[in-house]
């Protein structure tokens, strides 16, 4: 039941752990995609505020589920509005983009924001973005593993060519050179993924989604193996007494549009989800309630897990006071308490 954290067999390793936000600029009913935008940079701005350590930010082609097209535009924005604060891309969409070019944005914002960007990738979905942006079917379908490792070259060498299935082009100088190693995160499914083979064959860290729970993510831990990789887990967090009340009468207008904003490459169009079905189970999984009952769940969950670096969604609420009064509340009450131990 929603509200009462599971009874799990706790370890005693101490809660030393690094805290996120995450902004998927979802569209709510009535709202124009404009304030929604300005509602992320203030609640990244908010975020280094409130001492979180970094801001991370979705991308989405031509749905209201999320209404940036461009996390690594946004997260440049971000860099520029804020000083301390690490800012991500949660992710970029590597099917429908050139590896090359945003090795070479990462670079230039590397340089200019002192090391202070990451970059998520991810393989996305087959919709219609694949055929929008030209990369068409075998991008997404065997194309993902030639992006990352021609990213990867693109990030850590001085000049970079290929010669594949789905890139061929002359050695050409990266500008601007890297100046250091690329912190590379890999969006990651269930334990069956290929994309977690990728990332553990690659030694790169797994960003564990916020549609999976606990159990999910350990097993998608386990077959990525041991290794000292430090992965990122996706959670939703809401604070206060009122918080499963605010995120049921909120959270499943957005998903009802958003759901039926998918539309596939072959021309299907919305995901079969009932989305307030799909809020409960979301209010099930993760920290929504009491201050109390969130930093259990929350430190539960990180020594559940192991990965010690949670980035909690914070705009369930679906207005910019609300985002705004969560994201403090988290800083206030919840974060000093689990980095307390």
């Amino acid at each position: 039941m929603a509200g009462t954290a599971p009874l799990v067999q706790r370890s005693e390793r101490p809660v030393a752990a690094r805290f996120g936000v995450f902004l998927v600029s979802g569209r709510f009913p009535g709202q124009e995609d404009a304030e929604v935008l300005r509602r992320s940079v203030d609640a990244a701005i908010a975020a280094e505020r409130a001492g979180f350590d970094d801001v991370w930010f979705a991308e989405h082609h031509f749905m209201p589920y999320g209404v940036c097209p461009s996390a690594i535009t946004l997260a440049a924005h971000v860099l520029g509005r804020t000083e301390r604060i690490t800012v991500g891309t949660a992710v970029s969409v590597l099917s429908v983009a050139h590896p090359v070019a945003l090795a070479e944005q990462w670079s230039l914002l590397d340089a200019v924001s002192g090391g202070r960007l990451r970059i998520g990738v991810g393989r996305g979905g087959p919709w219609q973005d694949l055929e929008v942006f030209g990369t068409g079917a075998s991008r997404y379908e065997t194309g993902f593993e030639e992006s990352l490792d021609l990213m990867l070259a693109a990030m850590t060498s001085k000049t970079v060519s290929a010669d594949s299935d789905h890139f061929k082009f002359r050695e050409v100088p990266m500008v601007p050179r890297p100046e250091r190693d690329p912190r590379l995160v890999v969006a990651c499914g269930d334990a069956g993924s290929r994309a977690v083979r990728l990332a553990a064959d690659r030694g790169l860290p797994m960003l564990l989604g916020l549609h999976t729970d606990d159990d999910g993510k350990i097993e998608t831990l386990a077959a990525y193996g041991d290794s000292a990789a430090e992965h990122v887990s996706t959670v939703m967090c809401q604070v206060g007494d009122d918080a499963l009340d605010v995120v049921r009468s909120a959270l499943p207008g957005s998903l009802k549009e958003g759901f039926a904003g998918h539309v596939y490459l072959d021309g299907k169009r919305g995901l079969d989800k009932d989305p307030v079905a799909y809020t409960d189970r979301l209010c099930e999984m993760h920290p929504i309630g009491g201050v109390e009952y969130c930093v259990d769940r929350l430190g539960t969950s990180i020594r559940r897990t192991g990965v010690s670096h949670v980035i909690m969604m914070v705009e369930a609420s679906g207005t910019p006071e609300g985002t705004l009064e969560n994201i403090a509340r988290i800083g206030e009450e919840v974060l000093p308490a689990l980095r307390r131990g």
